[in-house]
């Protein structure tokens, strides 16, 4: 076995786990007090266990310009190892956990906008099923969620048009119907039958380019030869569910977001020919990432319980 270079087995011996947690908490708070705060310790301490780390490493951590705190260019490499070594340790954690015949550790879910509406009934049957994976769900647009797809930021992304020329898995597991909706007392409703033409020209409301549903929407007017010419284009589809609302036009929404308006009357489907839009929700991730316990535990959840669950959500709407 070939040893390691003094300089590292110094190193070693000289550090401590305990070191290396106030590094981490300071890095990511950027104070001294905020990181005594989180862990428990008067700012001198924090200081002495940071002073003791430089020591044994050589280099300077952190500088202060003025009353600023900075890391230093050796601090923020520093910060890349931690990281590794912390997440190694979440790892190793969950590992241990399955080999005693439950699931732990931490789940860390993207989900697009349009699955907001569904995301935080299914986890709660999830967390029921296992308390002990710590949820965290982050909400965004899908040029956001592709981008951090891309990057690998979360451990799963729930999503609708999955692009099909990237290195992705995909396990498609919920109906994300897309259904044209008008005020109850629109015009279009005293009509015998209503063409996609009539409905795409009475005052269309859409989302920004390059959102999920919009490219549903374009998709299918492409595939049936429809002109797609949008009256206005809002950031959400709650922007744009309350502006149906108002009376500023129609616009094709995911049902699971308009299920209380159609309830309550607010809203009504409109019977448009080649509509509504049938598609799906996907859990996505890259192909060759390491799935731990709770990324395989959810992933069979939603693969056998999302649908029949949704299906009680939605009722005879």
């Amino acid at each position: 076995m070939t040893a390691m270079p003094l300089s590292i087995q110094n190193i070693i011996s000289r550090l401590t786990f305990r070191q290396l947690q106030v590094f981490h908490a300071v890095f990511k708070l950027q104070s001294y007090t905020k990181a005594g705060d989180l862990l428990g310790l008067t700012q001198p301490a924090v200081s002495s266990q940071i002073r003791q780390l430089e020591q044994a490493l050589g280099q300077p951590l952190f500088e202060y310009v003025g009353r600023r705190l900075f890391c230093t260019s050796a601090g923020k490499r520093l910060a890349q190892s931690v990281d590794s070594i912390f997440s190694e340790l979440k790892l190793l954690q969950s590992d241990f956990a399955a080999l005693k015949g439950q699931v732990a550790g931490e789940l860390k879910l993207l989900a697009v906008s349009t699955a907001q509406y569904v995301v935080p009934h299914l986890l709660r049957e999830f967390r029921d099923l296992y308390p002990q994976i710590a949820l965290s769900v982050t909400v965004v647009n899908r040029a956001t969620a592709l981008q951090r797809l891309a990057s690998n930021s979360d451990d799963l992304v729930i999503m609708g048009m999955v692009p099909n020329d990237k290195p992705f898995t995909a396990l498609p597991f919920l109906d994300n119907e897309l259904v044209p909706v008008a005020p109850a007392e629109h015009a279009l409703f005293a009509y015998k039958k209503v063409t996609a033409t009539d409905f795409l020209n009475s005052q269309l409301l859409v989302r920004e380019p390059g959102s999920g549903s919009r490219l549903a929407l374009e998709k299918h007017c492409q595939q049936h030869r429809l002109k797609v010419a949008p009256a206005m284009e809002l950031g959400s589809n709650e922007a744009i569910k309350h502006a149906v609302i108002a009376g500023l036009g129609v616009a094709v929404l995911p049902k699971l977001s308009v299920l209380l308006e159609l309830e309550l009357g607010k809203l009504k489907i409109v019977n448009v020919d080649t509509f509504p839009l049938n598609h799906n929700w996907s859990v996505v991730y890259p192909q060759t990432k390491y799935l731990t316990p709770a990324m395989q535990a959810f992933l069979f959840f939603v693969e056998h319980n999302a649908q029949s669950f949704i299906q009680k959500l939605t009722g005879n709407l």
